[in-house]
């Protein structure tokens, strides 16, 4: 398995647990994280240590993404494993499966590796075309939005709706609402990012400033960049995982925003990027939204607030409609609703079932 972000080594890890109930003899490498190590997967490398997004940071770390993708492929191709799953982290993980079908590794170039995808790129999104070359390099695509499968339909690739992770039965969401709780920080899970998105749900945080506030941080390296400005009172830091009861959360648009607008907590997203990634963003990108919920929903459950737009006056105006306005409070709720009902696989088909049918197809 490989997994390069902490939202993927989540996902692969509850997938990990699923299949070791099923299949205990089932033996899993992975280029991940700490989830998926704890889950039982032998960890060759810490791939979420190094995660990065946009094209300044990519190109800022090339050397060392061109070392690692050279080793993983040295790897498979020595070990050939029974299949690949790849996880989300399209960027490496496509380039990775097209380098083993290249190299006569896969099923696709001749080889016995199958090559599975779990958790579609976001061809819906921006760069579409590289659905040609996943049903080219890949056996076949597990997604977790039903809208996802026509993405594929004039493909030769085999697309699955899987079902949301969040919605698994195994699943114990780490955020609940709670009109009298904290607000809720969600500054995401990569280093880049944080530094530009943390202060701005600070400044939000700190124009309303009528409520204490938890910061969510999915390891100690972003606990450290959000430590490096400095927190008012009432703020307290709790490692991903932790259970936080919320009235209103501030997130950028990353997966835990998913899982509050599931939880219906009310709130708002706000992102910054690197002003180059950002203008280049806009000139790809062919969605109206950011936030997956608002994409799924066709409308802003959460407000987003882009770059400059994303200014302390402006986020403490949603925290204020957030936590006392009781219109806004009761339309969260219906949307979550919503959301469970769209995200729900209505045949009770899972990720785990999925992997186990191409394994005894392999």
């Amino acid at each position: 398995m490989v997994a390069g972000e902490h939202s993927g080594d989540e996902h692969a890890a509850r997938l990990i647990r699923s299949l070791r109930v099923s299949s205990p003899g089932l033996r899993i490498a992975a280029l991940g994280g700490p989830e998926m190590a704890e889950a039982g997967a032998q960890l060759l490398h810490d791939l979420t240590a190094s995660s990065v997004v946009g094209l300044v940071e990519v190109l800022k770390n090339y050397s060392f993404f061109r070392a690692l993708f050279d080793a993983t492929v040295a790897w498979i191709s020595e070990h050939r494993p029974r299949a690949v799953l790849f996880v989300d982290y399209p960027g490496f993980n496509l380039r990775l499966a097209a380098a083993l079908r290249e190299r006569g590794v896969s099923v696709k170039g001749g080889g016995c590796v199958k090559t599975l995808f779990y958790i579609s790129p976001q061809i819906w999104a921006w760069k579409a075309k590289r659905r040609f070359t996943m049903a080219r390099d890949l056996d076949a695509l597990a997604v977790i939005f039903p809208f996802e499968v026509g993405c594929y339909a004039d493909t030769t690739l085999p697309v699955t709706f899987v079902g949301h992770p969040f919605l698994d039965a195994e699943h114990q969401p780490s955020v609940s609402y709670d009109e009298r709780g904290p607000i809720l920080l969600l500054p995401g899970s990569r280093k880049q990012a944080v530094s530009r998105i943390f202060p701005a749900l600070l400044a939000g945080y700190r124009a309303y400033g009528r409520r204490s506030a938890v910061v969510v941080h999915p390891s100690e390296l972003i606990a450290d960049v959000v430590r490096r400005t400095p927190l008012p009172k009432g703020i307290s830091l709790v490692e991903a995982g932790s259970p936080v009861a919320a009235s209103a959360v501030l997130t950028s648009s990353g997966t835990m925003s998913l899982q509050c607008a599931l939880a219906g907590i009310p709130g708002a997203i706000a992102y910054r990027a690197h002003p180059l990634t950002y203008v280049m963003g806009r000139m790809l990108l062919r969605v109206k939204y950011l936030g997956i919920a608002n994409l799924l929903l066709g409308e802003a459950m959460y407000p987003e607030y882009l770059q400059g737009a994303a200014t302390g006056d402006a986020l403490a105006g949603e925290l204020r409609l957030a936590c006392e306005d009781a219109k806004r409070i009761g339309a969260t709720k219906a949307q979550a609703d919503s959301l469970r009902k769209i995200l729900l696989h209505p045949a009770g088909i899972t990720a785990s079932g999925w992997v186990e049918k191409q394994l005894a197809q392999a």
